[in-house]
């Protein structure tokens, strides 16, 4: 029986039928992770998680508060909130409304929490292309190694039945 290839140029060259150096580097990580017999590195969320800054993080976060129907409705109260107490409640109890209508200094916290929030969204989108293009990597690695993986074991069946066929070719003529 011929004897399986041990390291990955052998397994490149066996496999693709090509020589390591001409195969790009995801594919040469994927022979050197088949040959050594480990298992796959860190999963798309390990790797982004592992390169994400404080900033990173907080953007996320933001995004993910600032995208939410929790944050529509509780913004939506407070807009109320604020009309309401510059219109009727500050007026009873005999006071001057601090931003009385058309709300002026409300509509200039609104501006500014919109030029905040869109580029940290921005960002958080972002982040997110990049984690996608690591999955898209990281499935493009699982699928390569599986598909050797199965070359790999269509190689070994093929050399079993030859060694199989030879011995029964062997034991029938040794029968005559």
């Amino acid at each position: 029986m011929r004897k399986t290839p041990r390291t990955a140029e052998q397994l490149c060259e066996d496999l693709l039928g090509r020589k390591f150096a001409d195969v790009d580097t995801e594919e040469q990580r994927v022979l050197r992770r088949i040959a050594s017999g480990t298992v796959m590195g860190p999963d798309a969320q390990e790797e982004a998680a592992l390169h994400a800054s404080f900033g990173d993080r907080l953007a996320d976060r933001v995004a993910a508060i600032g995208g939410s129907w929790g944050f529509i409705a509780g913004f939506g109260v407070v807009l109320l909130g604020w009309m309401m107490i510059n219109s009727r409640i500050l007026e009873s109890i005999g006071l001057h409304a601090f931003d009385a209508y058309p709300y002026i200094f409300l509509n200039l916290i609104l501006s500014m929490l919109a030029a905040i929030q869109a580029p940290v969204i921005m960002m958080s989108q972002n982040r997110q292309a990049a984690r996608d293009r690591i999955t898209a990597r990281h499935d493009y690695e699982v699928n390569l190694r599986t598909q050797l993986e199965i070359l790999r074991l269509h190689r070994r069946f093929d050399h079993l039945f030859e060694y199989l066929e030879a011995r029964a070719s062997a034991e029938a003529g040794e029968e005559v």
